[in-house]
């Protein structure tokens, strides 16, 4: 483990917002690392599962359901100078609640930003507006100008969060490799002159998840290997993608934001329902869903080149995610339904009797072939590592308690993404639960196989064009 955990001292009350999977699985960590007492530490949750994991390790816990109307009156006497906020909730306002720790001088951490209930559905307002975009720039909006404030990290998970580790720690790989000698970048236009000259035209935050358990999926049933609501909440949204320089055409269905960086385009289509060619060095070829993600944003907008205003550079970034097998079947049920949830959820975890999470990112374009640097971690390691988690929780566990002690080092950063983070400290502090740690080049691209069987409308000259990853 990094040397800096063992400073890693939470000075106030730690408060956390949410206790579901993700909570759940990052308890024990934060008592085992971080210098905090579980006197020190509260829980609100919006319902009493988890209560008695809380009550295992002599944590406070107590159940509100946050709203825009009172979650002032519930949290404002909770959070005073030194205290850290780590919010792992659904349908609480990110935006809300760090600037609530901004007023109060508190520190903050989310895996994701979300919206206040509602907020992905509201037909009131157009596609765009209620984007991951759209969250992420009303984020960088209320930063402006605050870069000296209490630290607010934001979308550091697995991904998003480690995803953009994963990408910087691929790019020193591959240039390692090519013979090149190269000192760790400092800033984004470096990293972004780096990617440029390996030739990296996409990236994809690659997962497979093989996790199973005997009980298989039944009729009218979600199941699926982290939060369900979580996972039918992003998957229901449009699909988004950092969109790069090399691309020849938009999609029929795609539309710019026309506003904020630019670096996204998002597509009038459910993430759910838009697949995408992707690789990983274990499954192979596979089909993923094209799921919004806010690492498709940011590491697409950090590995932005721009000469005069003009941009000269951008690799196209998305995710290309394959669930459990079971939990794929609950996507095509709900689809069959018209996004209609069923009436019955269950996240596997303690009944899970084999199976890996195969989650890193895939770079493309580079002479070499296609690089895959990521984590491989099955249910058997992750039980022995952590309690109370599956291979996929521990993944993200493992990217919030390496965002929480780089906050806790660097407590007056303001709000920062996990590209502005030291990637090798974070990956570091990660690595123990991430089991396997590799980089794997291959020959792959979405035109293997396809060019004699059909008569596609292909780019054949261009493997890398969006056209040919996605499967129509």
């Amino acid at each position: 483990m990094h040397p800096a955990v063992k400073h890693a001292k939470v000075p106030g009350k730690l408060l956390m917002v949410g206790f579901g999977c993700i909570g759940q699985a990052v308890l024990p960590l934060l008592l085992r690392h971080l210098e905090v007492r579980p006197g020190q530490i509260s829980i609100i949750a919006a319902s009493d599962d988890g209560a008695s994991i809380a009550r295992e390790f002599d944590v406070d816990f107590e159940r509100h359901v946050l709203t825009e109307a009172n979650y002032l009156s519930v949290l404002t006497a909770r959070l005073s100078v030194g205290d850290f906020l780590l919010n792992l909730s659904v349908d609480v306002s990110s935006l809300a609640l760090i600037e609530l720790c901004w007023q109060r001088g508190a520190l903050y951490l989310d895996a994701s930003i979300e919206p206040w209930a509602g907020g992905y559905t509201d037909t009131s307002r157009t596609v765009s507006q209620r984007s991951n975009y759209a969250l992420r720039e009303a984020v960088l909006a209320f930063a402006h100008g605050k870069q000296g404030g209490p630290t607010a990290v934001v979308t550091q998970g697995a991904n998003p969060g480690l995803a953009s580790s994963f990408v910087r720690q691929a790019l020193m790989n591959m240039a390692a490799d090519s013979g090149v000698p190269v000192e760790k970048p400092h800033g984004r236009q470096v990293w972004a002159a780096l990617a440029q000259g390996l030739g990296i035209k996409v990236i994809h935050i690659a997962e497979r998840d093989t996790q199973t358990t005997p009980q298989r999926k039944q009729r009218d049933e979600f199941v699926n290997t982290w939060s369900v609501a979580g996972f039918i909440g992003e998957g229901t949204q449009p699909s988004e993608l950092g969109w790069g320089s090399h691309e020849r055409g938009m999609p029929i269905d795609g539309a710019r934001h026309g506003f904020g960086c630019d670096a996204a385009i998002y597509l009038n289509r459910p993430g759910m329902a838009t697949r995408v060619r992707s690789w990983t060095p274990l499954e192979g070829p596979f089909h993923g869903f094209l799921v919004t993600h806010g690492e498709s944003i940011s590491i697409a907008d950090h590995l932005t080149l721009r000469q005069n205003g003009t941009v000269v550079y951008r690799p196209t970034v998305h995710y290309a995610y394959h669930p459990c097998d079971d939990a794929v079947l609950s996507v095509h049920e709900v689809a069959g339904k018209n996004w209609q949830p069923q009436s019955r959820q269950r996240m596997l975890r303690d009944d899970i009797v084999r199976g890996i999470d195969e989650l890193g990112v895939l770079l493309m374009g580079n002479p070499r072939g296609v690089y895959w640097y990521g984590s491989r971690l099955s249910i058997d390691e992750a039980r022995r590592l952590a309690p109370f988690n599956s291979a996929t929780s521990l993944q993200v566990a493992a990217g919030v308690l390496a965002g929480m002690v780089w906050a806790l080092h660097q407590p007056q950063a303001g709000v920062v993404e996990p590209d502005d983070m030291d990637n090798e400290m974070v990956l570091a502090i990660a690595q123990p639960y991430l089991g396997e740690l590799v980089g794997v080049y291959g020959d792959w691209t979405p035109l293997e196989h396809r060019t004699q069987l059909f008569a596609e409308d292909l780019a054949p000259d261009d493997p890398w064009q969006f056209r040919n990853f996605r499967v129509l």
